[in-house]
């Protein structure tokens, strides 16, 4: 009987593709200088850092799940509204801006993870464009 044939892959010294399976930031050397000794907030994470915490990655993705949820929620019931009919014409554009300013707080909060408390103040500042999208479309 014939072995099966196996694809080659690379070995990697680092964890690295555990946490960046796309892992086109290959190593510090390609990492922009922090200018006048600035840390940066929000970025990729490198080859060299460590893998975030299961609890804090669980729950912040259950927290983003929540959020998602609730938006396509306000989604429908704007797809709704606007079948309908009766909703003013900056109705639609006003809840796909809010929605899209809360994927983009939450988005940055993933970019963000190893940070201690800024993830968790932009997952909470997330969920007020939500809040002001899920008042809009109840009031529609």
């Amino acid at each position: 009987m014939e072995e099966p044939r196996r694809t080659r892959v690379p070995v990697q010294d680092s964890p690295a593709p555990d946490v960046v399976p796309f892992g086109w930031e290959t190593g510090p050397a390609d990492a922009p200088e922090p200018i006048d000794g600035e840390e940066v907030y929000f970025r990729f994470p490198g080859v060299d850092d460590p893998a975030p915490g299961t609890r804090r990655l669980l729950a912040m993705s259950i927290y983003a799940s929540f959020l998602g949820l609730a938006g396509v929620g306000v989604g429908i019931r704007g797809l709704v509204s606007q079948i309908g009919g009766g909703v003013p014409g900056w109705y639609v554009p006003v809840l796909a801006f809010l929605g899209m300013v809360s994927v983009a707080f939450s988005v940055g909060a993933f970019l963000s993870i190893h940070r201690r408390v800024l993830p968790w103040l932009l997952l909470l500042g997330a969920a007020v464009p939500l809040i002001a999208d899920v008042m809009l479309a109840v009031a529609y």
